[in-house]
């Protein structure tokens, strides 16, 4: 997904211009909530949604804050904050678990309060994968569960993670509405004209405010901008990536001359070379080779 296309018709939505444009502005909050709702597929079903302020501080200054890409509120004051995550970090979880803290704590009143909260829900679209070891699993849905009963014991704290490279399905293969959403998302700064299988009218607004030739100077600057800073993202994640396989190669490469020798050295002995000749055969300081033995040995 990290990609420079020659010809581009529509935004990168992996951009934070791009994904905060579509998914976090008053004029595109029909976007968000069709695909909230896709998500959800009945089990939630957002009316209307209030966007909230995106930077939550501390109760001091001493205080770590929080800005949020995406944060609303529905029409029963349940809350959604929702992430784009470019790249994999670290900590990436924790981070996760510290921001949906925000929602949880502000819900607090002044004077008497009967802890009573609403919903708050997690939802982080990643271009990364969490588990590579489950190639179909990419929706990942969380709660706190009672680890002997394996039950929900909580349902008003759900953390849910799209995967996006995970998601590989032909425009053919869109079925629901959700398939849809993710199939424009991922694919959107590739294509060069709006997919058959996506004809909705939703699905027309998203095209529309995503095509760049539309844009204002102010837009447009903005978003070249952020498109430079994920270029810029991608480059060195992929330089990290390339010398992690290098060192890795080499280290491999190095076990596996020391795997050979330690075998070399193991037939030698057998054939009944004594350490004094081995050393002096294949060029090993003798305390090595003695090392070596001793350790065949005692295995």
């Amino acid at each position: 997904m990290c990609h420079s296309a020659l010809q581009e018709r529509y935004v990168n939505f992996y951009t934070d211009f791009a994904f905060k444009k579509l998914f976090g502005t008053e004029a595109n909050k029909d976007l968000l909530i069709s695909f909230l709702n896709s998500l959800f597929d009945g089990t939630e079903v957002i009316k209307t949604l209030n966007y909230l302020n995106v930077e939550h501080l501390g109760h001091n200054a001493a205080e770590r804050k929080a800005v949020f890409d995406v944060y609303c509120e529905n029409e029963k004051g349940e809350k959604f904050l929702i992430e784009m995550q470019k790249a994999e970090q670290e900590y990436f979880k924790d981070r996760s678990i510290f921001y949906s803290t925000f929602p949880v704590q502000e819900q607090a009143p002044q004077g008497r309060w009967n802890f009573k909260l609403n919903k708050v829900y997690t939802i982080g679209i990643l271009n990364f994968c969490i588990d590579e070891g489950n190639a179909d699993y990419m929706r990942r849905e969380v709660k706190l569960m009672d680890t002997h009963t394996k039950e929900v014991f909580y349902d008003k704290l759900t953390y849910i993670y799209l995967e996006m490279p995970k998601f590989r399905k032909t425009e053919q293969e869109l079925v629901t509405d959700f398939d849809k959403w993710l199939y424009a998302i991922k694919n959107l700064a590739t294509l060069m004209e709006r997919p058959a299988a996506l004809q909705d009218a939703i699905f027309q607004r998203f095209f529309e405010q995503a095509e760049i030739a539309k844009f204002n100077s102010n837009d447009l600057r903005s978003y070249r901008e952020s498109q430079k800073d994920f270029w810029d993202m991608c480059a060195v994640t992929e330089t990290a990536e390339k010398k992690g396989r290098a060192e890795g190669l080499a280290e491999g490469m190095e076990k596996g001359r020391a795997e050979g020798k330690a075998e070399l050295i193991k037939t030698m002995h057998a054939n009944g070379m004594t350490a004094d000749a081995i050393a002096a055969a294949i060029g090993f300081d003798l305390a090595e080779v003695e090392k070596k033995l001793n350790h065949q040995a005692l295995s």
